[in-house]
């Protein structure tokens, strides 16, 4: 086993070695990403692992349908347009950070900006039309009303997807 560090700071232990069966785990890894550290960290293990195994590498956000009565409060100051374009501008965002990992550890890599209401619906439907053999996401840890009220799109992906998924614990303080 190696000792990796994440740009995030943590240590993560992955093997210095995979025998050859150990490249038919994952030929191609969809990694969603909401840009947060959790995210990124579950963008770094992803990233070294698709390098480890030989993998192709998909980096995918999902953003917000507009809604007049939204939870998000910037739904509720601007048109459909100006939303649109800046949750758009913020998927990007997001995805240039996690193929910019990819970029250093020497991985081509896909990036994707679905619309979705529903994040875990649109994870598994993007994972299925690609061929993804492999989902690795991170799981935030919200817990009680948080998590009750906000739910857990890990935990619905988890559910729902025939696809094997890898998940990135939340750290615990």
């Amino acid at each position: 086993m190696t000792w990796v560090k994440c740009s995030c700071g943590k240590q993560l232990r992955l093997p210095a070695s995979l025998p050859e069966k150990a490249a038919m785990l994952a030929r191609h890894i969809l990694v969603p990403t909401d840009g947060t550290a959790q995210s990124e960290t579950a963008t770094d293990v992803a990233v070294r692992l698709a390098k480890a195994l030989g993998a192709r590498v998909t980096f995918l956000h999902v953003c917000p349908l507009f809604h007049t009565y939204g939870y998000l409060m910037e739904m509720l100051e601007e048109d459909r347009a100006t939303f649109f374009q800046r949750t758009e501008e913020q998927a990007q965002s997001y995805l240039s950070v996690a193929a910019q990992a990819a970029k250093r550890a020497g991985l081509d890599c896909d990036v994707v900006s679905e619309r979705d209401e529903h994040p875990h619906r649109a994870i598994i439907k993007s994972a299925n039309a690609r061929g993804c053999d492999l989902i690795c996401m991170a799981s935030h840890g919200r817990r009680g009303l948080e998590g009750f009220l906000l739910g857990s799109e890990t935990q619905k992906v988890l559910t729902h997807s025939t696809i094997p998924v890898l998940v990135i614990p939340a750290a615990r303080a």
